[in-house]
């Protein structure tokens, strides 16, 4: 008999889509459905950390802030 699982639709650009399938690939543990460029579904108990995975490694590749001389 088949299961259902509860997913959550997730549309981004294809750059974040791209994250979030590598973020996916190691375990398989997040994504239920890759529907296309910009769209995929993802298990429901694990979108928050989806989501802290995903800051995580956004923080990586953003250049450093720099601190500005006028307050």
């Amino acid at each position: 008999m088949p299961r259902a699982i509860r997913g959550v639709l997730i549309e981004c650009d294809p750059s974040i889509k791209s994250i979030i399938v590598s973020i996916d690939s190691a375990n398989h543990d997040y994504i239920i459905e890759d529907l296309d460029d910009e769209r995929v579904v993802v298990k429901e108990t694990m979108v928050s950390t989806l989501k802290h995975k995903l800051e995580e490694r956004l923080k990586e590749n953003l250049p450093p802030e720099e601190e500005s001389g006028s307050e």
